[in-house]
């Protein structure tokens, strides 16, 4: 994400303002800083490293159930229009036998 210049901001008013203008560049702007209306100086947010994870981040966060993937033929019907184990489904199902 790109920072915005919003404002120049005088160093004396800088001075007196300080914690305001932290606030602001912390949400994404930029400040520029003058002297005699003259810029001198951009404060700038600094960008948020983030370390990946790496695999297993998630581990013991969520729980998935044991049956969470096991479906019946009724309901594989209704997710893809068909069992995903046709010869099975059919000799099981009215219409095969």
């Amino acid at each position: 994400m790109r920072a915005i210049v919003t404002d120049i901001v005088n160093v004396h008013e800088a001075k007196t303002h300080l914690s305001k203008l932290l606030a602001r560049v912390e949400a994404g702007e930029e400040i520029i800083l003058a002297r005699g209306g003259a810029p001198i100086a951009k404060i700038v947010p600094i960008p948020v490293q983030r370390e990946w994870a790496g695999p297993g981040a998630w581990k013991g966060k969520y729980d998935i159930p044991d049956d969470a993937f096991e479906w019946s033929d009724e309901e594989l019907r209704e997710m893809f229009g068909s069992s995903i184990f046709p010869e099975e489904s059919l000799a099981d199902s009215p219409e095969g036998q």
